[in-house]
């Protein structure tokens, strides 16, 4: 038995799950890092891959992109699958001229102008925090690998940054006191339904471009500098 979206079978599903935005990434996560690992879904493409890491067992699902994606896949692991928790793992880019390609962000409150809450709950609901439990475990994690952790408040977009026709006048509206470190497009709908169904989740990002350099991260060079959250997430989880 499985949902609209995720043809696994009860029990093929861990308690505990990475999500990556893009399929191929899961699957290469599954291929690199994970044991005696299983495709266990693959509709629309979306892949879910059920493995051990360190002789503890988790899936790596794709969440596809966008607040909506993101919503529906979550929605389905937590209420369907009683997944407990979730770290979604993706990329972002920076807000402020202090961080560099590639740090590494934990997110401890994410806001965002959209409706997705509004939609699912009839909430008027435009913050969220991620599960302090699990927030705390990661920083934890990050310390024992000497990782340096970038702690703060994140803005989830319903557009990629680089598309929007004025981005100063969409950074304008965010309320002066949030002060974000980075935008991204998928936490606020993940954060906000492990609310409402009482589970744990969290969201590191790695930056991938910023407002304030010039350059980017090619495709190449993203795949090589997500490996430290990649690890940082599984071992975390």
């Amino acid at each position: 038995m499985g949902t609209p979206h995720n043809n696994a079978k009860i029990g093929e599903i861990a308690k505990n799950v990475i999500m990556p935005g893009d399929p191929n990434r899961a699957k290469l996560i599954a291929e690199k890092y994970l044991d005696n690992y299983k495709l266990v879904s693959d509709i629309r493409g979306i892949y879910a891959f059920t493995g051990t890491y360190n002789g503890k067992e988790v899936t790596v699902m794709a969440s596809g992109m966008g607040m909506p994606s993101m919503g529906i896949y979550c929605y389905e692991l937590f209420k369907f699958y009683d997944v407990d928790n979730i770290i979604r793992i993706g990329s972002c880019g920076a807000t402020v001229p202090e961080l560099d390609l590639f740090d590494i962000i934990l997110s401890k409150e994410v806001y965002t102008e959209g409706n997705f809450a509004l939609s699912l709950t009839n909430e008027n609901c435009h913050y969220v925090k991620p599960s302090q439990e699990l927030n705390n475990k990661i920083i934890k994690t990050a310390q024992e690998q000497n990782i340096n952790l970038h702690i703060g408040n994140t803005i989830c977009s319903e557009v990629f940054d680089e598309y929007a026709i004025d981005k100063k006048a969409f950074i304008d509206r965010i309320p002066k006191d949030f002060i974000p470190l980075a935008s991204e497009m998928e936490a606020f709908s993940l954060l906000y339904v492990a609310k409402i169904l009482n589970k744990n989740a969290a969201c590191l990002m790695t930056v991938v471009d910023s407002t304030f350099k010039e350059s980017h991260a090619s495709s190449e060079d993203r795949e090589k500098g997500l490996d430290k959250m990649i690890k940082l997430a599984l071992s975390s989880i």
